[in-house]
């Protein structure tokens, strides 16, 4: 009984001894060949004119190597009982496995970064949640999959490889020493247990108190390199925290604390809100003015409103109608209208975007769940049917995308018309990945604006042809363009028939400006367009000149008589536009504050901090005249004054940080704390 003890005692301790070498040598071939990713996706991604201190490369890669270690590390530690357990001529296809699941990471990562500017984050949810079968089809005609496929191999066999004869090299002087007895047991247990120790400690990334999170991320002054230091795995860990986040309504205080304030009333102090107590906070927050109605006469407006798929504003810079036309009919109603030219999206993703402006949240995906159940009482389309209109979404999209189909008619949309419906009204209409193409919108609207209204009409539209891959209808024309008079990055393969689709979902939408201010209904009809997110194959703006045109989307408003006000150039973003639009209709109470009214001197308003020009991301980014940063974190911030040289006051401004934060905070709170109180 004795010798069986002893023996079991030995080979448990053989095993473990195994197991740790065996975890210790994955983690170091798969965070060799994670960094060697790094390298390559740097390299791929590189934009051209940028220069960067050869530190600031040094700072990436060593920093990125250090989360290579931690997701290693924490693979090797969930391992580590079935190491133990099997027998080591089975250890290869485990940790083989996690090698090839860590490199097709950080190839999506590549790959997403190239099309959203950014690591992953929550809207790569949306594989499953939007047509999985259309983004597969885009996936398959514009990336390079076989390259990708190529990478794919090459580097796991590499790390396979490496790890295979590492772990025979090392193996067999371990186990002939434990096999000869000549590594007392004494060493061989603590050299186990210092091993693991050391996986624990590497899993958190740092001897600190703080783990290495995502507040790590920032090394340098370049967006762009940040952007590179996380791999595939610790991008889509974050993404999950955020997702799960964004799902917790169950604490109102989560998104204030993320943000720097401990109360919704240091928030409010912040912005020098006077409130007592959290009620009245609250009604401070949404719109008190009171209903002005029109004159029985005068019948209210209608407002149609156009969401245009990936609308950058980068093509204004260089429209030119012999030389280089991008805007078609829109060049001509420009002059016309309030076009806010220093203008940014809320969200980098349309269902993001649309769920910010339709129910004034930072929170996405918000109405994927049981909220999208039942009402959000500040939803836009609720208000405006409460006001009296009749509400209509129309999109060239099938409307099953993210529920839009039951989840619109929930929050106030009398009328869902998607691309099923156009397709029944026009038979000839061809549905395509995304559905049919815009134009069979543009001509739904014309038929429908002709038709007697009994009551106004608010419409929000969702066009989608300028969308990958780029496809347009066979009888579409083709502009001839100059190309050097585009000015910005040429580096997509993709970019030419990118301005063909931009050019096309434009044209057709100054078509209808044209048709409505020329028609009957120019007097009594408000059109505002924005677009959802910025385009991918305009580039990656990482140099410090070109960082504020990342997020920027046009925002035009055309209203008979309109008077534009001081605040064209100045920065905004689509929390602006809804508290803009409101009151040209006569809503003027009911709708959360998100942001200032873009029509009127925010010198002559009351609360300054609230009417402080300044453009505020729901994902954590702000801009000022400047420049821009992530929210409270004043290393992040890039002199990128809008084309202008930057000022000598190009530094960060700790007081519009806080002023921002609690923008957001208040905003995040005020979706929390009151669709928690109404489950």
């Amino acid at each position: 009984m004795k010798f069986s003890l002893r023996t079991f005692g030995h080979h448990l301790l053989g095993a473990m001894a195994t197991a740790t070498l065996q975890g210790w040598i994955m983690v170091l071939c798969v965070a060799l060949t994670l960094s060697v990713l790094r390298v390559a996706q740097v390299a791929w991604h590189w934009p051209a004119g940028l220069q960067v201190p050869l530190a600031d490369l040094w700072a990436v890669v060593y920093q990125g190597a250090r989360f290579d270690l931690k997701v290693s590390a924490a693979a090797a530690i969930l391992l580590w009982p079935l190491l133990l357990l099997v027998p080591p001529r089975f250890h290869g296809g485990f940790t083989g496995t996690v090698t090839l699941l860590f490199v097709i990471a950080n190839l999506v990562n590549l790959h997403y970064f190239g099309f959203y500017k950014t690591p992953i984050d929550p809207v790569v949810f949306g594989f499953f949640e939007d047509d999985t079968k259309a983004i597969l089809q885009t996936i398959w005609s514009d990336f390079p999959v076989t390259l990708t496929l190529a990478m794919l191999g090459a580097a796991s066999w590499a790390a396979m490889a490496g790890r295979k004869a590492l772990y025979a090299h090392l193996s067999r002087g371990l186990n002939r020493g434990l096999a000869e007895r000549r590594i007392p047991v004494w060493l061989t247990l603590l050299g186990v247990l210092l091993g693991f120790l050391l996986l624990v400690l590497t899993t958190k990334g740092t001897l600190r108190a703080m783990a290495l999170g995502r507040q790590n991320v920032s090394v340098t002054t370049s967006q762009f390199l940040n952007d590179m230091v996380p791999n595939g795995v610790i991008a889509f860990k974050f993404a999950w925290d955020a997702r799960r986040e964004s799902q917790n309504l169950n604490d109102p205080l989560l998104g204030l604390k993320r943000l720097g304030y401990g109360s919704p009333l240091a928030a409010a102090r912040a912005l020098g809100i006077e409130a007592q107590d959290e009620a009245a906070l609250r009604a401070a927050l949404y719109a008190q003015g009171g209903a002005s109605p029109a004159p029985a006469a005068t019948p209210r407006k209608n407002l149609l409103f156009f969401l245009m798929e990936s609308w950058s504003a980068e093509p204004f810079l260089y429209h030119d109608a012999k030389e280089f036309d991008v805007l078609g009919r829109l060049a001509p109603t420009l002059g016309q209208a309030c076009h806010f030219s220093n203008f940014d999206s809320a969200q980098p993703g349309t269902h993001p975007s649309l769920e910010a402006i339709l129910f004034s949240t930072p929170i996405t995906p918000l109405t994927l769940g049981l909220q999208g159940k039942k009402p959000i009482p500040w939803s836009v389309p609720l208000l405006m049917r409460q006001a009296g209109y009749r509400t209509l979404f129309v999109t060239s999209a099938r409307a099953g995308w993210r529920e839009l189909d039951r989840v619109l008619k929930t929050q106030g949309f009398d009328e869902v018309i998607d691309a099923s419906h156009l397709k029944a009204a026009y038979p000839e209409a061809d549905l395509g990945i995304w559905g049919v193409w815009d134009s069979y919108v543009f001509r739904y609207l014309s038929a429908r604006l002709k038709k007697p209204q009994d009551q106004p009409l608010f419409v929000f539209v969702l066009t989608a042809t300028n969308h990958p891959p780029y496809d347009l209808p066979p009888d579409y024309r083709r502009v001839k363009r100059n190309p050097a008079h585009w000015g910005g990055e040429r580096d997509s393969e993709t970019l030419w028939l990118n301005i063909d689709s931009y050019h096309y979902a434009t044209d057709l939408l100054g078509g209808l400006v044209q048709e409505v201010r020329n028609g009957p209904l120019r007097h009594n009809t408000v059109i505002a367009a924005t677009g959802d997110h910025n385009v991918r194959s305009f580039g990656v703006y990482a140099t410090p000149e070109r960082r504020y045109l990342v997020s920027q989307v046009p925002f035009i408003i055309w209203n008979e008589g309109q008077a534009c006000g001081p605040q064209r150039q100045l920065p905004a973003s689509h929390r602006d536009m809804f508290p803009t639009l409101f009151p040209l209709v006569g809503v003027n109470s009911g709708y959360v504050q998100t942001g200032r009214n873009l029509l009127l001197d925010p010198a002559r308003q009351p609360n300054p901090a609230l009417n402080a020009p300044l453009s505020v991301n729901y994902y954590g980014t702000a801009r000022n005249a400047q420049g821009s940063w992530t929210l409270g974190q004043a290393n992040s911030f890039v002199c990128s004054p809008g084309g202008a040289p930057a000022g000598p006051a190009c530094q960060f401004d700790a007081q519009q940080d806080a002023l921002a934060r609690a923008q957001i905070g208040l905003l995040d709170w005020n979706v929390r704390a009151a669709l928690h109180q109404g489950r």
